[in-house]
């Protein structure tokens, strides 16, 4: 997009252009990152690279830290700290990214991008300002993308002119901040960025430090924008006079070591400590992340070992201390499990016949791990099966099952099954098309494959046999995409197809066809899916409360039922999908009901109690919301309207005129 003008054939005087993508996606696009950098981007256009971290591994398989591959492909960092720093930033990262010429890189951890806020939208909230030529003077030709340019050119340009027109920008728009300055007299400095910044926030007013707390402790603040590279003149302001700099980042120290490496040989140079303290002890840890109390402990014990603390604040930090050692740890919380939505095709899909192995793969049906389905094991996105060409050779097993999901295949998976055919590995491949990228909100696939285009690739790749697998083989009798010779099998046929596929030498696969169950209830919503006019019950006269209809589906719509003889069984119909997979168990007990309709709500006198419980609440006391601000929240699991609560709550203060933030603790599965 940036090139688009070169030749006189562009459409329009300069393109904007955003690439975006989790740590994963970072390091799997190094090398476009650097041959697009080293080309550089329009003089009326620019690029951002949003990079998705995620510091806690809440819905990873690995945390990452992009910043370092960034470092390595020479585009400068901007960190923002929450919603509003995302839209400010990102149009001083296109501003920044046409001047100097490069790509720019917007951090965005989880705790931003899942965050609601209010905002301010004005479109002449950020200036921008161009650096003269007292602070960088243009080279000839200028830093944008051009023709024919040579790659050691290219080098050379990106070290002794976009590098230093990146500082002079920076310094131009004041990117970082000073805070708070400490007063004439400032010791002790605190250098953040980004969501550790919120995190020192929060951490100094629970020890009570305000601007004018601060300045009477001699206590500054000092807030990075850009971490890399990281702006000089700014810094060593910052440093003057003070005795000790305490870099608070998260992951691994990129500030901390630009800091000493800037200040090394100054005169009177502070002490600079972040990740670990003077005796190599760790101060603020480079695993998981950060947490508002114990920075503020941390900082709490250095400003009383400066003998610069009052006694209010001493009282704190020890009050900090007995809320630390009263905190549960992790044996102590009971965690819920992620698990498959009820209905959901993984539940049969990821079944193996007896003996068998299989490994896991990135996708919902990861969570496979979690449950008797003899999968263990997994592997980045792409690389599904390919672990296993490295261990076969020295495996006493001659076969495993590798799950591959859709969205995975296309969008790099189909790589993985390439390698195994070049190998000649005994594998099958149990590719899960269930019509959307489920985990990361029911995205349509790329390009919209169907399973029978998918099967005519395999087979071109050499695949030696394909099956499909469905829950309704009847919707392929007039496909004609699907190749000839490729079998359609009944889901309850599962078993029987893939001990028949482990028998057959070399790379074979099966393709199990199946909507995914959230997107089923999401279209019959809308009217564009079948939704089958009959309801599965379970008779509780008749149950014996074995479990086998949970065994056989696996799924969490089926639930206990207490009664006088017992533990029974019943089908939670609000939760229900319709997949009717519980029925194959042949249980006596089962009940299905052909046209009828669940009651609905709306008259509550016909729901037995409920309209007098309503009745007796109390109206709740409205609090005075220009006193001071109110926190809220709300609990629940997935499905259950969490955060469309939290959404209709930002709405009404939206319109009221009021501030608004929240954050989404979502989780890995959709539901439950």
């Amino acid at each position: 997009s940036q090139q688009a003008e070169l030749r006189g054939e562009g459409r329009y005087d300069g393109v904007f252009g955003m690439w975006y993508g989790k740590g994963p996606g970072v390091d799997r696009t190094g090398d476009v990152f650097r041959h697009a950098n080293h080309a550089g981007t329009s003089k009326h256009g620019g690029v951002l690279a949003l990079m998705g971290d995620d510091h806690t591994c809440e819905s990873s398989t690995s945390a990452h830290q992009s910043e370092f591959a960034m470092v390595d492909f020479m585009i400068p960092v901007l960190n923002p700290a929450g919603v509003q720093e995302i839209l400010d930033y990102g149009l001083l990262g296109f501003a920044m990214s046409r001047y100097a010429g490069v790509w720019v890189g917007l951090k965005c951890v989880k705790d931003n991008i899942e965050s609601t806020a209010t905002v301010d939208g004005r479109p002449d909230r950020v200036k921008i300002v161009i650096p003269g030529n007292d602070r960088f003077q243009m080279p000839e030709g200028g830093l944008n993308v051009r023709l024919g340019d040579e790659a050691l050119a290219k080098e050379a340009r990106l070290h002794d002119f976009k590098r230093p027109a990146i500082l002079a920008f920076a310094e131009a728009n004041r990117l970082d901040d000073m805070i708070m300055s400490g007063g004439a007299n400032a010791r002790i400095g605190i250098v953040t960025t980004g969501k550790s910044y919120l995190d020192v926030r929060q951490a100094l007013d629970q020890l009570g430090i305000d601007e004018v707390e601060a300045s009477k402790m001699g206590l500054r603040l000092y807030k990075i924008a850009m971490t890399w590279p990281l702006e000089p003149k700014g810094i060593r302001e910052f440093a003057d006079g003070l005795e000790t700099i305490l870099v608070i980042e998260e992951k691994r120290s990129l500030i901390e070591t630009q800091i000493k490496e800037q200040l090394f040989g100054m005169a009177d140079r502070p002490t600079v400590l972040g990740k670990k303290d003077e005796n190599e002890q760790w101060l603020f840890p480079a695993k998981g992340a950060l947490d508002p109390n114990d920075i503020a402990i941390t900082v709490g014990e250095r400003l009383i070992a400066a003998e610069c603390a009052t006694e209010e604040l001493r009282a704190r930090v020890n009050q900090l201390k007995q809320i630390r050692g009263n905190r549960p740890t992790h044996a102590d919380i009971q965690s819920r499990i992620p698990y498959f939505c009820a209905g959901c095709p993984h539940n049969t899909s990821t079944k193996v016949p007896e003996g068998a192995r299989a490994y896991a793969g990135i996708g919902c049906h990861y969570m496979a791990q979690w449950m008797d389905r003899a999968t263990e094991g997994f592997t980045h996105m792409g690389g599904e099966g390919v672990n296993w060409i490295g261990e076969a050779p020295f495996s006493t097993r001659d076969h495993v099952f590798q799950n591959l999901g859709d969205g995975t295949y296309i969008h790099s998976g189909s790589l993985a099954v390439r390698a195994a055919v070049a190998d000649g590995t005994n594998i099958t491949f149990k590719l899960l098309y269930n019509d959307a990228v489920a985990m990361t909100g029911g995205q349509s696939l790329d390009g919209g494959m169907t399973t029978g285009q998918i099967a005519q690739q395999m087979l071109a790749e050499g695949v030696k046999k394909v099956v499909i697998g469905t829950d309704e083989p009847e919707k392929y009798r007039d496909r004609f995409d699907k190749p000839r010779g490729v079998p359609v099998v009944h889901r309850r046929d599962l078993d029987t197809t893939q001990r028949e596929l482990a028998k057959i030498p070399g790379v074979t696969a099966l393709i199990y066809d199946q909507t995914c169950a959230a997107e089923k209830r999401r279209r019959r919503k809308r009217g564009q899916f079948p939704d089958p006019d009959r309801r599965v019950f379970i008779n509780p006269a008749v149950c014996e409360g074995c479990g086998d209809c949970g065994v056989k589906s696996n799924c969490v719509a089926i639930l206990p039922k207490e009664t006088e003889l017992g533990r029974k069984r019943q089908i939670d119909q609000s939760a229900c999908n319709k997949d009717f997979s519980c029925l194959e168990g042949f249980c006596p007990s089962f009940i299905t009901v052909h046209g009828a309709k669940p009651k609905k709500g709306g008259d509550l006198s016909r729901t037995a109690g409920i309209a007098e419980m309503l009745g007796s609440l109390p109206e709740p006391a409205l609090p005075d919301l220009d006193e001071k601000s109110r926190a809220v929240v709300v609990t629940g699991v997935g499905g259950t309207g969490v955060v469309t609560i939290s959404a209709g709550r930002g709405q009404a203060a939206h319109i009221a005129g009021r501030g608004f933030g929240a954050i989404d603790m979502t989780g890995l599965a959709q539901k439950g």
